[in-house]
């Protein structure tokens, strides 16, 4: 592959929602910050298309595969809510180029930065001026008998669902190969820690830490007595099987992203993977305070540990007691 621009060859990827007028606009403005700097800034061939059409002056960016291997990228800048952060795991999967994303949407948990600090957040990536955090992800099998049938991975969850409005799904859950309960619902979310503030959260799973490693499972619309969200190891196996008395068919979704339509009789398979997908962060702010800041929690009122309290925890930590 050819070389384009200068720069020590540095080649940072954009990926906008080039759909949206706001974030076709933010990445037309990061291309130009980059180029100014010297760096060679890579799109999609898709992006390359829509952004060139909106700025004819950005004509000399790369296209990923074509100008720029996956494997020369420095960083992924990413402009949009969690989908296009989604999307540009995909476009980097395998690579170790970190993902640093400014929301552009609504929630935007996986997001570092805001719209507002567009211009700022770039000169930080040019600077080279951030941490990368690993986030764990898993891989996804689908077995009818003994024959694979299908492969994927996800960053968020895994979630097995019925194809129709009309019908359920009967399923039996399994964790490391072992059965737990056989029900009937509208689907079971299979997730990662990351994946607890997405649609695990909506089906009422807990909100897990992203420092702890764990696998989520959790029921749609169960039912059944015992269909209770698990957290099982970072080393367990998930499982959901279609029993064969299932009257409609099921669908797998990865990551809302990939899809594959579910024979009878299939088993869907989560386990870890060991691809983690890299982030770059600009603070090291607490999880808690981006749960509150993202989910506009209500904190009023709060008063904060006390010197002493704040003292004697560190004490603890020094002396190793809890």
């Amino acid at each position: 592959m050819s070389e384009l621009g200068s720069g020590e060859h540095r080649h940072i990827l954009v990926v906008a929602h080039t759909g949206r007028p706001d974030s076709l606009e933010a990445g037309v403005a990061v291309c130009r910050q980059l180029l100014e700097a010297g760096i060679t800034p890579v799109l999609s061939s898709d992006e390359h298309r829509d952004l060139v059409a909106s700025a004819p002056d950005l004509e000399p960016v790369a296209i990923l595969g074509t100008h720029v291997a996956q494997e020369d990228l420095e960083l992924v800048i990413v402009l949009g809510g969690d989908g296009t952060i989604l999307r540009a795991a995909e476009l980097a999967r395998g690579c170790d180029a970190p993902l640093l994303g400014v929301n552009l949407g609504h929630v935007g948990f996986l997001a570092e930065a805001e719209r507002d600090d567009l211009h700022a957040t770039v000169e930080r990536a040019l600077a080279r001026d951030y941490v990368v955090e690993e986030r764990m992800t898993v891989s996804v099998r689908v077995k009818v008998d003994s024959e694979v049938v299908y492969e994927t991975w996800a960053l968020n969850e895994a979630s097995v669902e019925k194809a129709s409005r009309e019908r359920s799904l009967e399923v039996a859950i399994e964790v490391d190969g072992r059965p737990i309960s056989t029900f009937g619902c509208d689907g079971v979310v299979m997730s990662t820690p990351t994946g607890s503030t997405a649609y695990s959260f909506s089906a009422g799973g807990p909100v897990v830490w992203p420092t702890v490693e764990a696998l989520l499972m959790v029921p749609l619309s169960a039912h059944a007595l015992f269909a209770r969200p698990l957290v099982v190891g970072p080393e367990s196996a998930l499982a959901v099987e279609l029993l064969r008395r299932t009257p409609g068919t099921g669908v797998l979704w990865a990551d809302g992203r990939r899809t594959f339509e579910l024979p009878a009789a299939a088993r869907v398979i989560v386990r870890r993977s060991p691809i983690p997908v890299r982030l770059a962060r600009l603070s090291p702010r607490p999880f808690a305070e981006r749960l509150v800041n993202k989910f506009g929690l209500p904190v009023a009122g709060w008063r904060g540990p006390t010197s002493e309290e704040t003292a004697g925890g560190r004490s603890a930590e020094k002396s190793g007691r809890s």
